[in-house]
């Protein structure tokens, strides 16, 4: 069926919140309306979300894109969507939740976790799906749930992620795109179909999962209630979209042989799109299916703008803004005279994938103050960024462009470090919304509107370039060889402070 609309909808379930953004046929943004939500830690590790507080800000978001943007549904030709990885619910024969949706930050599974590494070939299964042995999977998820929720286990008809929830809701079809699937340790990347051995450590079959459709899977007949809320028409098609991560580097235009992209948030991720799949000997990095015969390689770290967050309001009581403390941290030097520190505020993924990894200040003396603990915090940052980008360099060789994008974009002194910490130019691109944008260019090449996904470099152009400052890398390159072999060390250490925790 052919529409007469010319908006995109670009629809981004987050961790924190769901944007939705209109786009044009030229990629240029209208107008995006954020719906905020928690992230419940009820308990020491747990990570959880409300699935049907998610699902009405998918609705709000919708609408508030439209009416900001002064668009009817008449005008909307599709939408699409982007989401955050490894979430997993439990939902009944009638699609309702058992479970709250438990989030990638969710560490309640190290225990399987341990088990899957050494008792039932961790190595192999993450060769075979791409998706690191760690508490954030649902492989490790499942077995969790198992062994410890048999009432739910009995109960629950299916085990879905956040997105294959809302889509449920909206059009009553139980599907997953190939990226969202093979983010969950359990889909084979060289067939894309479920892997019958990591089922069977699961201890599911695949009737008790939803089926694996292309990220160009299109979906229609929307219930109508649903429909008029969201300010759409019934009749509008929807495509299922990507992850997250995947469709960032579409937005920002880090499509081709040697494009990197360096997204850092809330957390911080570090990405490169391939033609064939890629997993690391020495299980460092992911490898997620992207869409047609791409696939993303990478890795992500826990910790990048929350680091800064959390120093502001735990170490400094929120007496001074982000901005005044990055202007302290600007006048310090680099190495912050000989203090390092170990961003592991949430344990950490990429690459030593270590739920029991914890924060660590190195190296301080009565000369520090505060400025010197900002710019260490800073500077860790960028170390964990720079360790995963190093492993991108053993798997895939030197990255031919770097492209990066996040909030920490906003302030000069982390963009200028995050080159000086790579050694190389950084480019700044004129997008906002990359994982939105994303999922818009899913939606206009499914409707025939956009013949190539490497189109998306043309619709990132930089609008800064940060050149290394030679002397600065040299430091960063001193200290990056004291941090990695400090890491080294201490993950007994980690365990040994954990279950000192347990004990209490």
């Amino acid at each position: 069926m052919t529409r007469n609309g010319s908006v995109f909808i670009g629809i981004d379930i987050g961790t924190t919140s769901t944007k939705s953004v209109a786009f044009n046929r030229e990629g240029e943004q209208l107008g995006s309306f954020t719906a905020e939500y928690p992230l419940l830690r009820e308990h020491p590790g747990w990570a959880e979300q409300d699935p049907d507080e998610i699902f009405g800000a998918v609705i709000r978001s919708v609408r508030g894109a439209l009416e900001q943007s002064g668009l009817s549904g008449g005008d909307v030709a599709a939408a699409s969507f982007s989401s955050a990885m490894h979430s997993l619910i439990a939902v009944d024969a009638d699609g309702h939740p058992l479970t709250r949706s438990i989030t990638w930050a969710d560490g309640r599974s190290e225990q399987q976790t341990r088990a899957i590494r050494k008792e039932f070939g961790g190595r192999e299964i993450y060769l075979r799906t791409g998706t690191p042995i760690h508490p954030m999977s649902p492989l490790p998820k499942l077995m969790w749930l198992r062994e410890r929720r048999p009432d739910v286990w009995e109960a629950a008809r299916k085990f879905v992620s956040i997105k294959e929830y809302v889509l449920y809701r909206l059009f009553g079809e139980w599907a997953v795109d190939t990226s969202i699937a093979s983010a969950t340790g359990l889909l084979r990347l060289d067939t894309l179909e479920w892997d019958e051995e990591a089922l069977g450590v699961a201890g599911v079959d695949a009737e008790r999962l939803s089926a694996v459709r292309p990220v160009s899977y299109r979906l229609e007949g929307m219930d109508r209630s649903w429909a008029e809320q969201m300010g759409l028409e019934a009749d509008t098609p929807f495509f299922l979209g990507s992850s997250d991560g995947a469709l960032a580097n579409l937005g920002v235009g880090a499509t081709g042989p040697g494009d990197m992209a360096v997204t850092i948030g809330t957390s911080a991720a570090v990405r490169m799109m391939t033609r064939r799949p890629l997993t690391d000997v020495e299980q460092r990095t992911f490898c997620y299916h992207v869409a047609e015969s791409s696939y993303i390689i990478g890795g992500a770290t826990n910790n990048g703008g929350i680091v800064l967050q959390w120093m502001r309001e735990a170490l400094f009581g929120g007496d001074k803004t982000t901005e005044e403390l990055l202007s302290e941290a600007a006048r310090v030097a680099p190495g912050a005279e000989g203090m390092l520190f170990l961003p592991y505020l949430s344990g950490e993924r990429a690459p030593i994938y270590n739920a029991e990894a914890r924060g660590t200040f190195f190296g301080a003396h009565l000369g520090h103050r505060r400025e010197h603990f900002v710019r260490a915090g800073l500077e860790g940052v960028m170390l964990a960024v720079g360790s995963v980008a190093e492993a991108l360099k053993d798997l895939a060789g030197p990255a031919a462009e770097v492209r990066a994008s996040g909030g920490f974009a906003k302030s000069p002194l982390w963009r200028q470090m995050l080159a000086d910490m790579l050694g190389q130019e950084v480019g700044i691109p004129r997008v906002t919304e990359a994982s939105a944008l994303g999922a818009a260019m899913i939606a206009m090449q499914g409707l025939g509107e956009l013949a190539d996904l490497g189109l998306a470099k043309q619709w990132a152009p930089i609008a800064e370039r940060m050149q290394p400052d030679p002397e600065q890398s040299e430091i960063y390159r001193e200290l990056f060889g004291i941090y990695s072999r400090l890491r080294d060390q201490l993950p007994e250490r980690f365990a040994e402070l954990a279950e000192f925790q347990r004990k209490r």
